[in-house]
Formats: structure tokens, sequence, C-alpha cells
């Protein structure tokens, strides 16, 4: 796979348009057609944003071709800058619109810690819930599922950063496990 191609891919996995991705970039929109079909290349500067904005290393950019499973996309952001208002529950519901602003559906999540037979034994004989709100903590992001071009990404917000990464498994229902966590949707959408 080019170079042009992987752009192109981690592109349209994050569901970004030329110009989106330009945006997110600092470029024109012909820099990316340019790139997504090999008839240029990014410089220095360019990759590094590129890699940054995807979470992923400059060398997997440019070297060996390598089979793209899951997508995360990573940007810096500042919360205080956004309002919560109208329909919007939270300032992270409006970071997530305004990021993907096309997206067919928004569904905020609730995360909690998929205990293990020991760490329920202990939870459950120490303090009921104590693991619960002690991993909550640990995790104050705020997450959401966003369904976009038929692909779902599960959407984590903190204070400072917004990262998506395009889900292998297909969230179907309310409640779906990821990694270590049970995810359920909120009784809203955005």
């Amino acid at each position: 796979m080019t170079l042009g191609e992987k752009v192109k891919e981690f592109r349209k996995r994050a569901g970004l348009s030329q110009e989106q991705l330009a945006d997110k970039l600092c470029v024109s929109r012909q820099a990316i057609t340019k790139w997504e079909n090999d008839r240029g290349i990014p410089d220095i500067n360019n990759l590094q944003c590129i890699a940054k904005l995807f979470d992923v290393s400059i060398d997997s950019l440019v070297n060996s071709p390598k089979d793209i499973t899951t997508i995360v996309i990573k940007e810096d952001i500042d919360i205080e800058t956004y309002q919560k208002n109208g329909k919007f529950r939270s300032k992270y519901d409006a970071v997530v619109k305004e990021k993907y602003p096309n997206a067919k559906a928004i569904y905020p999540l609730i995360r909690r810690k998929k205990l293990n037979l020991a760490q329920e034994i202990v939870d459950f004989i120490i303090q009921p819930g104590v693991l619960q709100v002690a991993d909550s903590f640990n995790d104050m992001s705020s997450y959401y599922l966003v369904e976009i071009n038929n692909k779902q990404l599960l959407v984590r917000i903190t204070k400072t950063f917004i990262e998506g990464k395009e889900l292998n498994i297909k969230f179907d229902g309310k409640k779906c496990i990821i990694d270590d966590n049970l995810f359920k949707k909120a009784a809203y959408t955005i």
C-alpha cells in the first residue's frame, strides 16, 4: 500500500472528507488530492501532523504495507472553548457533534469496568461498588458511539483531547463489551 493509499484509507475510515482533513492539517484540499493520488508527498511537518491525527507512527505511514484494522484519530482540544446549550447535556456533547457533523447517529455511552470473578468477589465483600467508583475516578472521560459511513467509532473525550477508533465488532443493542469495559447506550441521542 502506498503512502497516498494509506492517507486515503485513514481519512475514509475516520469519516472525513478531503476538505475536512485539509482543514485539520492546515493545507489545501488540492494537497490532499495530490497525496492520495501519489502525485506528491507530504513534507516532514505534514507527515508528523498526519501521524499525530491518526495516532500512528511516521514509520507505519511511509514503510511496509500493513492492513489497517483500527483507525485512531486523536486531536487536541480545550473543553472550556465549548458551550453546553440546546440539546447538548454537556460540553462533551458539543465537542463530539462539532467533530463529527456528518454522523448518522451519535449515542452517549456509559462506561463501566468489566470485573473478573476475583474482582467481583472482592468488590462484593469489601463494599459493593467500591471498585467501580474507584475506576470511574481513574477514567473521567466521556464516551460516544458514532455511526458514520457505515462504520461505528468509539469516541473518547477528555478535557484536553478527543480520540476515535473504528470498532472491529458491531455494537448492537444497548450494551457491548470492548476491551475490559462494558459500554451501555445512554437514554438519549445527540
